[in-house]
């Protein structure tokens, strides 16, 4: 699916029901442990964004089959390899791997072929190469591995094992979800059980995969605040493995049913606990939030969150509520200006390590469309009784930031012009489907 790169959108009421792309994150690993199971592994629900394509190439890359083709919105098909087992890279030199723009796909695939003992060079778009790579790199060299990166800290990042990993015990110092998972994909290959801490939990999504596969995965937030994973050498085992839909990209439309006119419903999404810290912001400021539970999804718990318009106070985002809505946050901003009391968010230093500084970008798109926020070391404060005037946005190469300019198009007084929206094929390609689907109006300027 094409995405324009300058679009405007104009305002208009949004409301009406959603389909929103697979997790993306689940989709990932939904491609990357299956690798390992040595048989065939149906998949289903898949994100079909640049991101997921990335994480599919890279392992075909390293041998292994891939199969995917168009269900719906999703991707579907099935993924058979032994990335344990002789291969590209096994015995050679590094296979070379482009990640795109999917910081995601390098930090993690740096685990994973450490693990299975696959040479790779890991690289990507000028704006992965500004991401920092050192907080895997330290832990895959504790576990013995060769790691090489740009100033030690960029990509490209070079992953050398000498045979078997050993097992770490790693204290991390953020509480990172890809961090996390870079060390237990690694430590499937390990000598012995490893443990991985952090000061804070993070998205747990690889250690319930894992113990779905069989694995033995023990532990998680510990009563002092803490995250502990202890995770025992081994195989997944799998045949199939179904994604649930993307909180983080209902949470867009959740803030223009939150700040606008009409109801918005969007069933099937993840309803990993990590993963709603978005929809308890908005409930803390007010918003007419009703989740239904629905099942499960290959470990995951699913459901349908509906959210109408309601009179939105202000709030604080902090501590763990961060964690859980590190990739909502500029979203959230939007909201908190359109808010009575506004919105202040603290403890959110990744959010500068993430496709651009995103603290910075947050707070330079609500300048561009006339509202004002100022910009703290570690977050924002947002005042409220704000609204879009209109303007134009750069993105800076955020799909983050694009999408949230468009919405703030759609919310506010007058348009608003977003140059650089094509980088929303990473995460979101339907975003213009949706948003017009849901009443919105965009006008195409390419060309």
């Amino acid at each position: 699916m094409t995405v324009p790169d300058r679009v405007r959108i104009h305002p208009s009421p949004l409301a009406g029901d959603v389909l929103v792309p697979g997790d993306k994150s689940l989709s990932h690993r939904a491609l990357m442990v299956p690798a390992l199971c040595g048989g065939p592994v149906a998949v289903a629900g898949l994100a079909a964004g640049a991101d997921v394509l990335a994480t599919a190439a890279a392992l075909r890359a390293l041998g292994v089959r891939v199969t995917l083709e168009r269900d719906g919105i999703d991707l579907a098909g099935e993924v058979e390899g032994d990335l344990g087992g002789p291969g590209p890279g096994a015995d050679g030199g590094p296979v070379a791997v482009d990640c795109g723009n999917s910081g995601t796909s390098l930090r993690l695939l740096a685990g994973l072929a450490a693990g299975a003992g696959r040479a790779v060079r890991l690289d990507g778009d000028a704006s992965l190469r500004r991401r920092p790579v050192d907080r895997v790199a330290a832990p895959l060299r504790a576990a013995g591995v060769v790691v090489e990166a740009r100033d030690d800290r960029l990509p490209p990042l070079v992953v050398r094992p000498a045979g078997r990993p050993r097992a770490v015990s790693w204290d991390s110092p953020v509480a990172s979800a890809q961090v996390k998972s870079a060390v237990l994909l690694c430590a499937l290959g390990a000598d012995a059980p490893s443990v991985v801490r952090a000061p804070a939990p993070s998205r747990d999504h690889t250690e319930r995969l894992l113990r779905h596969a069989g694995i033995a995965v023990d532990g998680g937030p510990t009563p002092d605040g803490r995250e502990e994973v202890t995770i025992a050498p081994g195989r997944p085992r799998l045949d199939h493995v179904e994604v649930a839909r993307d909180p983080s990209a209902a949470a867009f439309w959740h803030v223009a049913a939150a700040c606008g006119a009409g109801r918005v419903v969007t069933p099937d999404l993840c309803l990993n606990e990590g993963r709603t810290g978005a929809i308890d912001a908005l409930r803390a400021m007010g918003a007419d939030v009703r989740v239904t539970a629905a099942g499960d999804r290959t470990g995951e718990p699913a459901g349908t969150v509906t959210v109408a318009p309601g009179s939105l106070t202000g709030a604080v985002v902090a501590g763990t509520t961060v964690v859980r809505a590190l990739d909502e946050l500029p979203v959230l901003a939007l909201a908190g200006a359109m808010s009575d009391g506004g919105l202040e968010v603290r403890d959110a230093a990744e959010l500068r390590h993430k496709e651009s500084d995103r603290i910075r970008g947050v707070v330079a798109l609500l300048a561009a469309v006339g509202m004002r926020a100022d910009e703290r070391p570690d977050g924002f404060l947002v005042p409220g009784g704000q609204r879009p005037g209109g303007g134009r946005v750069v993105t800076d190469g955020d799909h983050r930031i694009a999408m949230t300019a468009a919405l703030a198009g759609a919310l506010g007084t007058a348009p608003v012009e977003v140059a650089g929206f094509a980088t929303v094929a990473s995460s979101y390609p339907g975003f213009l489907a949706d948003l017009e689907r849901l009443g919105g109006r965009v006008e195409v300027l390419d060309g």
